[in-house]
C-alpha cells in the first residue's frame, strides 16, 4: 500500500456495513480538505481461527472479483467520480492487525463503529476499539446514519 510521500494518506476501512460506507464518505471528503488519498481496505479472514471449529468452507477466495466487488459498492456509495478516486486493496488477515499496517504512515485511520464481525467479534472485541488504543496515528470512529 505505497503512497506518495507528498500526500497525506487517508486509510478507511470497508466491511459492506452501512457504518463502513459512513466511513468512506467521511474518508473522501477528509482527504478533499486536505489535498490527500484515500487507500480503501477490505480484509478477509477464515472462520475457525479463534479456538472454535467451524464446518470446512471452502475459502478460495478470488481477490480479483472480490476488489471489483468492493469497487461496485464504493462506486454505488460515492459515485463514479469519487469511487475512482479511491485505492482499493483486499487483504487477508486479522481486520485489526491489517488496518493498524495499512495506517502505519497515514495521517488518519478512519473505521466504522459497527461492522459486519459478528459472534467472533462480539467474544475478541470490536475491530474500532482495538484500532483506537493501537494505531500510530489518529483513529476516527463514524457512526452510521442508519440505525
Amino acid at each position: 500500500m505505497d503512497n506518495d510521500a507528498t500526500e497525506p494518506k487517508v486509510v478507511v476501512g470497508v466491511d459492506g456495513s452501512p457504518s463502513s460506507y459512513e466511513a468512506v464518505r467521511w474518508a473522501v471528503r477528509y482527504a478533499g480538505l486536505v489535498g490527500g488519498t484515500v487507500d480503501a481496505v477490505a480484509v478477509w479472514e477464515l472462520p475457525g481461527l479463534y479456538g472454535w471449529s467451524a464446518p470446512a468452507v471452502d475459502m478460495d477466495v478470488d481477490e480479483d472479483e472480490t476488489r471489483q466487488k468492493m469497487r461496485q459498492e464504493l462506486t454505488e456509495v460515492l459515485g463514479a467520480d469519487g469511487a475512482e478516486a479511491v485505492r482499493t486493496h483486499v487483504v487477508h488477515g486479522n481486520p485489526a492487525d491489517v488496518l493498524l499496517r495499512a495506517a502505519e504512515d497515514a495521517e488518519v485511520l478512519v473505521v466504522g463503529s459497527r461492522g459486519r464481525g459478528g459472534f467472533a467479534r462480539a467474544l475478541l472485541g470490536s475491530v474500532s476499539q482495538h484500532v483506537s488504543q493501537h494505531a500510530s496515528c489518529p483513529v476516527v470512529i463514524v457512526r452510521s446514519e442508519k440505525k
